[in-house]
């Protein structure tokens, strides 16, 4: 399935709103996820100024330059002063198999309108994993994936899932007394309600929404289901629109990166048990070490190292000699 790009407006409007020439960039282009599916950004609002006006909104319209707002972002997301990223707005198109709108409804912090069965005839399309998603139970994940199957299983497995599906929809197409198009099957029998139909499809197959939903509770959504941990369907998509997200709001993308994407964190216990083993292994720092440490990483913004010096010194990993 390769990639598209629908035109979302008949008309050349001009606009006096927050212009986002990245979100501008990624407007209905179509990203194609798993067989069937795809995701692609519909409408946007706000830009990564509008969170950094949000934060200084005691001062007025922006009056600083874009590297401190680059930095004010930064330390909006390290500090998690979430509020100033509900100021961006996102609103996604997306189909996906049912099972996978089964985890993503759970994030119900954003606005759906979704297909309905009740009221529509569903497409016969139904998701079938590739070969290289086939896998057995994990022996240690109760709710993960294991090791492949074989190629012959796997190519068996599809073959009998496509052949299943088949036969859902034609029981499903049996039970309306329709096809696809509306029209009667046998003229001699009534067909039942379109809701009662539905209820033999298969969790595979494909539904779609609109999802409306703010910067902040997409980066909680985005920080889950691209966990490796999180089922591979779903991370796909995940993945989908962080490439979106990324486009339209690099400086809070970069933040949600490097402060929680790519973060772990460390409970108290943890501290504890660091602290004792970086004492009793007389691995402990000095400042100036650790300053040392920053400037060959790259980590320069005097604020962030203020803060990493104080978190590292709460930890016990700071030398008490060199506290000041």
């Amino acid at each position: 399935m390769t990639r598209e790009r629908i035109k979302l407006s008949l008309a050349e409007n001009s606009t006096s709103r927050a212009y986002n020439p990245g979100a501008e960039k990624m407007l209905g282009e179509v990203i194609p996820v798993l067989d069937l599916g795809f995701v692609y950004l519909v409408d946007y609002m706000g830009n990564d100024q509008s969170i950094v006006q949000a934060a200084r909104v005691s001062y007025g319209a922006g009056t600083k330059a874009t590297s401190e707002d680059r930095g004010l972002i930064r330390y909006l997301m390290r500090n998690r002063h979430t509020t100033p990223f509900e100021m961006g707005e996102l609103k996604f198109h997306a189909k996906m198999p049912y099972f996978v709108a089964a985890q993503w409804v759970r994030h119900r912090t954003a606005s759906i309108n979704a297909e309905s069965a009740r009221y529509s005839i569903m497409k016969e399309e139904f998701y079938v994993p590739d070969m290289s998603a086939i896998s057995v139970q994990s022996k240690d994940n109760k709710q993960g994936r294991g090791e492949l199957l074989p190629i012959e299983e796997s190519e068996q497995l599809r073959y009998e899932l496509q052949q299943r599906g088949l036969s859902a929809f034609e029981y499903y197409h049996h039970l309306l007394n329709q096809d696809m198009e509306g029209n009667v099957i046998d003229k001699n029998r009534q067909g039942i309600a379109k809701e009662l139909a539905r209820t033999v499809l298969p969790e595979s197959t494909y539904t779609q929404w609109y999802w409306k939903i703010d910067l902040h509770n997409l980066f909680h959504f985005l920080g889950l289901r691209m966990d490796p941990h999180a089922q591979l369907e779903i991370r796909q998509y995940a993945e989908a629109i962080s490439e979106i997200v990324k486009e339209a709001f690099p400086f809070a993308y970069e933040a949600f990166e490097d402060y929680v994407l790519e973060s772990k964190i460390i409970t108290g216990p943890e501290m504890d048990i660091l602290a004792n083993l970086f004492e009793s292994k007389g691995m402990q720092m000095t400042i100036e070490e650790i300053a040392a440490t920053a400037d060959s990483v790259g980590l320069k913004n005097k604020r962030e190292r203020e803060e990493m010096i104080d978190k590292f010194r709460a930890m016990g990993l700071i030398r008490k000699i060199n506290i000041v």
